[in-house]
Parts: C-alpha cells; structure tokens; sequence
C-alpha cells in the first residue's frame, strides 16, 4: 500500500505521550498532520506540538474529536490516506473499568474505523495497540508456544476484575480487525509495545505509568530492593519511528512486537545507577519475592498477591524480529532511555537530589 506523503496524515489523541512524538516525526518529513486533540483550545497541551511545527517543514492543522461521540473524526479525515489512532485511556487505577478502560477504548476504535470506511480517501490505518493486547503477565509469556510472545498470540487471561487496562486494548485490537475485515478499501497495521519509556515531548505531561515506575525507583520507596518484576522495554522515541516506517513502507502488515528489551525493575534501576546513584536512593539488591506477598498487597493495591506470584521473579519474553525485519528496527540501548528518561524527573522537580 503506497502512501503519498503529500496527503495530510490524521493522527488522533496527537497530543499523547507517543503520539506527540509521531506528530514531531511526520512533521520533520515536511508531512501535513491533521492533529485530533480533545480541546484545541487548551494551550497547555498543544504547545509543545506548535513548537514543534515552527521547526519543522510539515504543517499542522488542529482539530477537536471525541472517542465517544461517533463522526467526530470525520472532517479531520477528509483528504488523508493515512490514519493513525493513537488516542485510548491508559490508566491503572480505576473504579469503573467498564466506563473508564473498556467502552473508551472499544468505541473509540469503532468511531474512528467505521469513519475511515466512510472516508474515500483512507488507505492504510494504524492503530496503538499494545503488548497488553498478547499477555496480562509475564507468566503468559514464559506459557506462550515457545516460551515468548508472538504476533499470533491473543491475551485471554484479563479480566474486569484482573488487570482490566489489559482487556480494554485486547477488546479494542479485536473490534479494528473486525471493522477490517468488513471492508477492502484500506489495510490495518496495529502496533503492540510493552511499557514505553523516555523522555515525553511535553515536559508537563508526567502522568504515565512509566513516570510513577521512575518515581518508585528514585524516590526511595524500592531503596531496600526492587523486585525482578518482568517487563518489556521499549522508548518512546523508537515507538513513534514505528508507527512511521508502518505507514510509509508500502509491505507493512498486520501486528507488530515493538518492544526493546526483556528486563525487570531492578535491572532498570541498576543501569541508573552508575550517573545517579549518588545522589538518589535506587535500589542496588532484589526484594525476595516472599517479602513481596508480605507487604505487597498492603502498600499498593496494584501489586495482588496473584500479581507478584505472576510476575515476580519471572522473565517476560517476546520475540521482535518482524519489526526489525519488516520495517528495519533497531533499538536505543536501555541505559539510554531510563537516564533520558530519570532525568526528566529531576528537571521538573518530581525527584530531588539527596
């Protein structure tokens, strides 16, 4: 599928921690970016992307979108035979998964493909999904055939009641092949990354899950050892020349593994250590897993003792050799992305020196 790169781009939640990011990217390939925020008014969290576009020789072009509110992408579409939907809630700590994870994210996909199908300019989508989408803990990597993640693996272990975020991108991936499949004018490419690091392109924008890892490394919470939770790694930065290089090469298809690195917490805090640990308190030892399941479950209610038993002390495994094949990857070391990203941190002051 050939993508003329004189057509506008539609690129939705543009103003997210990786959109922003692919937003720079198309912008700096001198590509027009219909960007689909929530309140094109709201300074505070467009500024870094008009920044952007002053440097750049792309031009950008603000619209205003709803995951909820069917045809609200519509207008922003016209012209565009790429589509990128970036846009889903992510956040752990919910009270109503259903309202706050699950219909956002299903719907909103809905929204946007079946107003792709609707569009007659629309030639390729790709949507942000997510490792969350193939496993809901590193157990199920270790379980999968061959002993890692594939492309062919579906996550059916979350649950409402169990990792819920997890359900919700699995929920979402499902319905955009489905809207897919009912039609032959455009082809589906999804992006599924594991937890996604580096510094954000929006200096205000610290509310990821990946900034309240960093707060618990440096702030002195783990300072008695950090588990060997499983996870993979990836920056955010190599996340975005993904989505790219998935919109541009024309043999682009079906799902990619965009994940770095197999690692766990304490390795992610020891690569710190060496330009921080002076001054910070990181951990430098591994908190035992029975310790864990002691005190675990009573200082963060994420971390279920079904949790830590599923987690701890278990590699996470994924194989990433269709996106190095197919689109050319190669990743930034880890030591790289965790400074980059610790020292955003200390930057706006969420951590302070000792």
């Amino acid at each position: 599928m050939n993508i003329d790169k004189s057509k506008p781009v539609l690129v939705t939640g543009a103003n997210g921690y990786v959109a922003s990011w692919l937003v720079k990217k198309l912008l700096d390939e001198a590509i027009t970016v219909h960007a689909v925020v929530r309140n094109p008014n709201d300074e505070k969290k467009i500024a870094h992307l008009k920044e952007a576009a002053e440097n750049a020789k792309g031009n950008l072009k603000f619209f205003a979108g709803d995951l909820l509110k069917p045809g609200s992408y519509k207008a922003a579409m016209e012209d565009c035979e790429l589509v990128y939907h970036t846009a889903s809630p992510y956040t752990l700590d919910v009270k109503n998964p259903q309202k706050e994870l699950i219909e956002p994210a299903v719907n909103g996909t809905e929204n946007v493909l079946n107003s792709a199908k609707e569009v007659s300019s629309v030639k390729r989508v790709i949507v942000t999904s997510s490792c969350a989408a193939i496993y809901t803990d590193a157990i199920d990597t270790v379980n999968a055939p061959g002993g890692k993640l594939t492309e062919e693996v579906w996550n059916t272990t979350a649950s409402l009641d169990y990792q819920p975020y997890s359900l919700s991108k699995t929920l979402a991936e499902k319905k955009a092949w489905e809207i897919t499949k009912s039609q032959n004018k455009w082809d589906l490419v999804t992006i599924n990354m594991p937890q996604v690091f580096g510094p954000p392109l929006n200096p205000h924008n610290t509310t990821s899950e990946s900034i309240n890892i960093l707060k618990m490394l440096g702030d002195g919470q783990l300072k008695m050892g950090a588990p060997r939770m499983g996870i993979g790694v990836v920056d955010v930065r190599d996340v975005a020349e993904v989505h790219y290089r998935a919109g541009f090469t024309p043999e682009a298809k079906g799902r990619y593994i965009t994940s770095a690195h197999e690692t766990d917490l304490l390795e992610m805090a020891e690569v710190l250590v060496p330009k921080y640990g002076n001054k910070f308190p990181l951990p430098k030892q591994a908190m035992p897993k029975w310790l864990l399941m002691l005190v675990g479950p009573m200082a963060n209610k994420l971390f279920s003792r079904r949790f830590i038993k599923n987690n701890v002390n278990i590699p996470w495994r994924a194989d990433n050799s269709k996106v190095k094949k197919d689109l050319g990857m190669t990743f930034k070391p880890l030591q790289e992305t965790m400074e980059d990203s610790f020292q955003v941190l200390i930057d706006v002051g969420i951590l302070k020196a000792k």
